[in-house]
């Protein structure tokens, strides 16, 4: 069925539909049912009948994956109520509902399906359709869906692999080989029904993978049809779902998890998933790659093999971060500023002007020790080298995941998945009412929407996302409003009013630190209320949108999912890192955001530790929510509705109705799994020069991650129905966006954000402009010479002090300023211009330094590794050899009937001519 055959559907009213159900009582009319389809067309009307006297037959068979008679397999399994069981108010609603689902499962028999109806053993009201696939037409939609399949053994030799060496360690690290078995690898090609006999064709049941019968299955449940009014049809699974005609729709796992079928020739792969991939017990292990494939489908087995190869890479980032930070821990004793600062005699002695109008005091620098020991460990020269380090790391971390995903490609056949058509959505085709000439093909073809009309689409979808993000920068101004508010509270409450009070009240609490930590967490509760509401807007834009196939619509979704989560996790980091504290003014004279709140300063050590705070608590926050999200609500859900359906011991609960009491696979799949680990690939590419230990929080995350995403899809969800994926679409260029945004930004939080490029102006500048009273390459005097002095009596009415402090005359502040007295007092000295001059200069340099590093690397690496590049030629040989002596034979068979016919003539002429002759 092309999907120009189905493509009329009109928007109607409830009402409309209502006045229409006169047409739908004619349905059986309407329809053309094959007479070999009748006699189990009206089983299927009459399901509970049929089903009692067959029930007894599988009740010791619970994990049976057959129809009743043991020979036909089950591709797929609807789930319904019955009607007839409704009260009587309802009654008109249900009926409707149950002719537009006998108008399906004709039309799903019509197609070639064979059907099945079994009652439930635990609900009388719930009813089990099985759908079977024969052999032909298993066949005419493998040709159609461009399915490829073996054709000839791999004769070419694999190559050995590094750790071979090692296999008495590596091979405890690995799927037991004798549970899961290595399968033969085989050369393959698009099949075709017409040259079915040169296809490697041992066995007709398992020619067909479970996966592949399953996704032909749904493929023809899209676009079956349901209902027909004059040239109007509606059709698909998706809709009758969404109308409450079915109550689930999905195909069968192949065993229990904990348990092996008894089943002969049951290959009990979800038993070996679970032991060897889902249990805890195997976290250590490698993943089994091609059996998540075979039984979940290229789409799921391609996330787990990134998300796997990912975490393996993080390993070695995790190693070097850690250093970092145990280098930084080791030496914030021995840190001569940090010393300084809490140094009685230096610290103690220096007077900080009041950070915020009126109420704010004065304080003491040493006030702010132990944050300035927390802030060594973070700020060092080894986070400079680490943000080098991981710029590397993410270019190397890419391409060599190209190389990977290139492999998996080949031996998964996905080498050529997106050369071939991708079938149209069936929310498309339902769609399509306008005519339009197709550019390649020449062909008439219709379509949802003219050229204005597309416009129009998508200009609603960008002026919606633009809003949310408007919305999202609102919020960082609202929580920008509340950290001024809240310092200024904390700023009265934490610091005394008084000379004798002057030192904090706790040791570890400044009004910085609290602010920081009630505004991290005040930010994250609206990033997870924004992100709940922004999903249901980004899927109602993109349906709006109406993107043709499934992959245009994952990728619309993931553009404009990625674009608001962007903003909206990042946003605060960047304000932390790249606004506060940058113009603020000085005590005089200090800068007011909306001409009412004054901003922000930094701590004297510079805000990276507050960027710090902020990122450990989202970081830490998103991984606790998510693993309640995915594991724990899904598992309570399942006991909950297992406790409600309780059955009594003696009653078996086949394989089908097992699988309806676990969960139901969400609509957007993989999406949020992915967007997930985008997120967390951001902030520890990102900002990883203010937080060294990313890597090790994301590394200990996956770790969990992989195990509790295969757990939960293995245990408590039904069976994922199978995907064709070559790559993980266009999560791959997003990430490569983020590699390319990392370099600067972690160039400018090293430049603008932490103390290292002061520090450093400072420590080489003794022979050439001496900025203290240091003589040599020392930080001796450095917290002095970054503190700017001001005259008290020039504070101004609206931002003195309350209170007498008639003892003091001058305060210090955070800021390269000439000194009051002096002819340019209050203006930015020449330090100033240099330490700006040296960071515009370190942000350069390291740019292009690491940005050169990244094109040598990307060139260096081939993305398809040459023994790859050989089995794919090798394959395309072999595919053109069989081709072509498949088209000799077909031409040859053709022409034997000519060849004897003129045969037999030249025959009867020679025999005419003895004739005459005799």
């Amino acid at each position: 069925m092309s999907s120009n055959d189905i493509c009329e559907m009109d928007s109607m009213t409830e009402s409309e539909e209502m006045e229409g159900d006169i047409a739908l009582g004619m349905i059986d009319e309407e329809v053309v049912y094959p007479e070999e389809f009748l006699p189990t067309y009206h089983s299927i009307k009459e399901g509970a009948t049929v089903t009692k006297a067959r029930l007894a037959e599988f009740n010791d068979k619970p994990d049976s994956l057959f129809f009743n008679d043991g020979v036909r397999k089950i591709d797929f399994v609807l789930v319904y109520e019955d009607e007839d069981k409704k009260e009587f108010e309802k009654r008109h609603t249900f009926q409707r509902r149950k002719r537009r689902r006998e108008y399906f499962e004709a039309s799903l028999m019509k197609m070639g399906m064979e059907l099945e109806a079994t009652k439930s053993v635990v609900d009388d009201k719930l009813l089990f359709l099985k759908v079977h696939m024969p052999w032909d037409v298993l066949c005419t939609y493998a040709e159609v869906l461009h399915i490829k399949l073996p054709i000839q053994p791999n004769d070419l030799s694999s190559r050995p692999s590094p750790w071979r060496f090692f296999s008495f360690i590596t091979k405890y690290f690995y799927p037991s080989e004798d549970l899961i078995t290595k399968e033969t690898e085989f050369f393959t090609a698009p099949f075709e029904k017409d040259r079915l006999d040169y296809f490697y064709v041992r066995d007709k049941d398992a020619f067909f993978t479970p996966s592949m019968r399953s996704r032909m299955a749904y493929y023809i449940l899209s676009r079956a049809p349901y209902e027909i009014r004059g040239n109007v049809k509606k059709f698909g699974i998706t809709k009758l779902l969404d109308g409450g005609v079915y109550k689930a729709a999905y195909p069968l796992h192949d065993c229990r998890f904990n348990v092996k079928s008894e089943e002969e020739g049951c290959p009990n792969e979800r038993f070996l998933l679970y032991e060897e991939w889902a249990h805890p017990k195997s976290f250590y292990k490698m993943q089994p790659l091609d059996l998540i494939r075979k039984y979940y489908g290229e789409k799921i087995g391609i996330y787990f093999a990134w998300l796997g190869f990912y975490t393996i890479m993080l390993a070695l980032a995790a190693v070097v971060g850690l250093g970092c930070f145990i280098y930084g821990y080791k030496t914030q004793e021995t840190s001569t500023w940090s010393k300084e600062v809490c140094d009685p005699e230096i610290g103690g002695r220096i007077v900080m002007c009041p950070q915020c109008d009126r109420e704010c005091s004065f304080w003491r620098l040493n006030s702010t020790c132990e944050a300035s020991k927390k802030l060594c460990i973070f700020d060092n020269f080894g986070t400079l080298v680490f943000a080098v380090f991981m710029s590397i790391w993410v270019t190397l971390f890419l391409e060599f995941w190209k190389r990977y995903q290139a492999e998996l490609e080949y031996e998964w056949d996905t080498v050529e998945f997106l050369e071939q058509e991708e079938p149209p959505r069936p929310e498309y085709e339902a769609k399509c009412i306008y005519e339009r000439k197709n550019p390649v093909t020449g062909i008439k073809e219709k379509v949802p929407y003219t050229a204005c009309g597309r416009c129009v689409r998508v200009s609603i979808g960008i002026g919606t996302v633009l809003f949310w993000i408007l919305l999202i920068l609102a919020s960082i101004v609202a929580i920008t409003v509340y950290r001024l508010a809240a310092f200024f509270t904390f700023s009265a409450k934490l610091r005394a009013q008084d000379l004798k009070e002057l030192e904090p009240l706790k040791e570890y609490v400044t009004p910085q630190m609290a602010t920081s930590v009630t505004a991290s967490l005040i930010s994250f509760v609206v990033i997870m209320i924004l992100n709940i509401l922004y999903e249901r807007v980004a899927i109602w834009i993109t349906d709006f949108e109406l993107p043709r196939t499934k992959t245009e619509y994952e990728n619309s979704l993931t553009l404009k999912m990625f674009l608001f989560q962007f903003v909206n996790y990042y946003s605060s980091c960047f304000y932390i890192a790249f606004a506060k504290g940058k113009a603020v003014g000085f005590p005089g004279e200090p800068v007011y955001l909306l001409g009412k709140y004054r901003n922000e300063e930094c701590d004297p050590g510079g805000c990276l530790i507050e960027l710090t705070t902020q990122l450990s608590i989202i970081m830490g926050g998103k991984a606790i929510w998510n693993n309640i999200q995915e594991v724990l609500l899904p598992w309570v859900k399942n006991l909950i509705f297992r406790y409600c359906t309780n059955v009594t011991s003696e009653k078996v609960i086949p394989r089908w109705e097992q699988d309806y009491r676990l969960q139901p696979v969400s609509k957007l799949g993989l999406f949020h799994e992915y967007l997930e680990m985008v997120i967390q690939f951001g902030f520890v590419t990102l900002f990883v020069a203010s937080f060294p230990l990313a890597p090790v929080l994301a590394l200990v995350n996956n770790l969990f991650e992989i195990r509790v995403d295969a757990w939960k899809i293995t245990t408590q969800f039904r069976r994922v129905v199978p995907e064709k994926a070559q790559d993980i679409g266009a999560w791959q260029p997003i990430l490569q966006g983020i590699a390319i945004l990392a370099v600067a930004t972690n160039a400018m939080i090293i430049a603008f954000t932490s103390d290292m490029i002061p520090r450093l102006v400072y420590y080489w500048s003794f022979s050439v402009y001496p900025y203290g009273d240091h003589s040599n390459n020392t930080m001796q005097g450095y917290i002095n010479s970054s503190l700017s002095v001001f005259n008290t009596s020039d504070f101004s009415e609206s931002s003195k002090p309350l209170g007498t402090f008639s003892n003091i005359t001058t305060c210090r502040y955070r800021d390269f300023r000439y000194p009051p007295g002096h002819p340019r007092q209050y203006q930015f000295n020449v330090y100033y211009w240099h330490v700006i001059a040296a960071k515009m200069a370190f942000i350069i340099v390291v740019e292009h330094i690491v940005y050169l590093t990244k094109f040598i690397l990307s060139y260096v690496i081939p993305d398809v590794p040459y023994a790859v590049r050989e089995q794919i030629k090798r394959e395309k040989y072999l595919t053109q050899v069989i081709l072509h002596e498949t088209n000799l034979k077909l031409v040859t068979k053709r022409l034997k009937p000519i060849n004897e016919i003129v045969k037999d003539t030249e025959a009867n002429l020679a025999m005419e001519e003895m004739e005459l002759d005799f």
